[in-house]
């Protein structure tokens, strides 16, 4: 049996394998845990359990296994909503309908809800979960199993996916990222709270800072007094959607270097040089204005607009 693409985690997989030999794997899942916990992963190999073919499931090596991890099983569903930040209840319904057509050729139908469900698109799926075809498999993605309601919590069994321990965490982000330093995998450890989604994506955000970002660097850690004149001008012309990444870059990598100020490794040099460069009062007020900045943003406010509030305040401190 391998769950071994699943870090960490040993109680619930031995859990799962024991369920598998004694074949009494439930149809409905309620998997847990933060951005980043392994859900998606979890998910795709508890479908290729449900569909392997061997005896030691999920063998991954049969078609069935092969299938489902590439992504081309055509008996598992992903029941999203392109349109809204939670699935409709005429999509919910539009899933449980076809719950009722036949697998094309697994050993089960098995419907994969990874985005937000809200209490109405519950409801709809709740007498599906219920009374399912002895095909009908279940499962459910979500970060909070408390969103989730107690009628359909029951009929679950929750599998919550817990922080990784910190050497496992260092041998996967090392392999991942060969080039990174030491100071930046244990920055990204830190601050992943555990989880290696979230090291992965802190470490691939720092391994290519926007070119506003490096310009920023080294304005804050210059003596030009219009250096950051000079940074923020050009970006008056960007739209909203091409704005918002670099003010969110922006709060991260002052974000790091403040964090460093407090003795925490750097998640990338720039975050350390501009610590050394600037004041920890300078930092989080320069924070202040990056917040008010995305809260601009979000209303709308033109990007002249913000980038003129921003050379005034940043240029402060």
């Amino acid at each position: 049996m391998s769950f071994d693409a699943l870090l960490g985690n040993d109680a619930l997989k031995a859990r799962l394998s024991s369920a598998l030999s004694n074949q009494r794997l439930s149809h409905c899942f309620l998997i847990t845990g933060p951005v980043g916990s392994g859900k998606h992963t979890l998910a795709r190999l508890l479908a290729a359990a449900m569909q392997c073919t061997k005896e030691n499931k999920p063998c991954l090596q049969c078609p069935q296994c092969r299938k489902v991890m590439d992504g081309m099983h055509p008996d598992i569903i992903h029941v999203t909503d392109s349109e809204r930040k939670a699935v409709s209840v005429k999509i919910v319904r539009e899933a449980c309908a076809d719950l009722y057509i036949r697998p094309n050729e697994g050993n089960r139908k098995i419907y994969v809800f990874d985005q937000e469900l809200n209490p109405q698109g519950q409801n709809a799926l709740l007498k599906s979960i219920e009374e399912p075809p002895p095909y009908g498999s279940f499962l459910l993605l979500t970060q909070h199993a408390e969103q989730m309601l107690p009628t359909i919590r029951s009929r679950c069994v929750e599998l919550r996916l817990s922080p990784l321990p910190e050497h496992l965490l260092r041998i996967a982000l090392s392999k991942r990222f060969p080039k990174a330093d030491t100071e930046a995998i244990s920055s990204a450890i830190v601050r992943s709270g555990g989880y290696l989604g979230q090291a992965i994506t802190l470490l691939e955000e720092s391994a290519a800072l926007l070119p506003q970002s490096q310009a920023l660097t080294q304005a804050l850690c210059g003596k030009e007094e219009t250096a950051l004149l000079r940074v923020l001008v050009p970006m008056e012309n960007l739209k909203r959607d091409q704005l918002r990444p670099v003010l969110d870059e922006w709060y991260r990598l002052l974000s790091s270097a403040a964090a460093c100020q407090r003795g925490m490794p750097p998640i990338c040099p720039e975050a350390k040089k501009i610590a050394n460069h600037r004041s920890s009062a300078a930092l989080l007020s320069m924070l202040d204005s990056l917040r008010r900045a995305m809260e601009l943003l979000e209303a709308n406010v033109g990007g002249k607009h913000i980038c003129g509030m921003l050379t005034v305040t940043l240029n402060q401190h």
